[in-house]
């Protein structure tokens, strides 16, 4: 290794900084990361459930629904499922940055998923069933962003944007039920 002088940058030790990135097989984790990443990752995974639970959920009613009459009822459907998909592939990367795996395992999705499924085949049910389903998404959001608090600032700021959307998702389908 070379000599490395201490360098002070307005109160930011370069050298520091310069030995703990060293690290290489920590990816985009470094020193200064204060979160339990194990926790994170868990936490994330569940998450990831729950999109994919509502993936598929979406999916269904959007295939299912019936009537010349609910196509704009069809078309929320199929784009909710696709920012829900944006979602999932925003906590999978997430995940896979903390140098975790994300859990795509289908045998264990329900069970891990804060949101539940639903087969309804009447339009009203599936709005109410996904409203239900976007209202546990924007609270579970709520609770893994207080818990986060200001020790993975990239996590929280990821979460933040997804429960934004969650929220919108919440309103569009309340919108549809009156």
């Amino acid at each position: 290794m070379h000599e490395v002088k201490k360098t002070i940058h307005a109160g930011i030790d370069t050298a520091a900084i310069r030995a703990a990135a060293e690290h290489l097989d920590d990816g985009a984790v470094t020193a200064g990361y204060q979160a339990d990443r194990k926790e994170i990752i868990a936490m994330l995974n569940g998450a990831l459930a729950t999109e994919l639970v509502c993936i598929l959920r979406y999916k269904r009613h959007y295939y299912t629904a019936t009537g010349l009459q609910n196509g704009p009822i069809k078309a929320e459907f199929l784009q909710h499922a696709q920012e829900e998909q944006g979602h999932a592939d925003l906590l999978a990367e997430r995940i896979v940055q903390l140098n975790g795996k994300p859990d795509f395992n289908p045998a264990t999705l329900i069970e891990r998923s804060h949101a539940e499924y639903d087969d309804s085949d009447n339009i009203q049910a599936m709005i109410k069933a996904n409203l239900i389903a976007e209202r546990v998404a924007v609270e579970a959001y709520r609770q893994m962003i207080e818990q986060i608090g200001e020790t993975d600032p990239t996590t929280r700021h990821m979460l933040v944007g997804i429960m934004a959307m969650e929220e919108e998702h919440a309103d569009d389908m309340r919108d549809l039920l009156a």
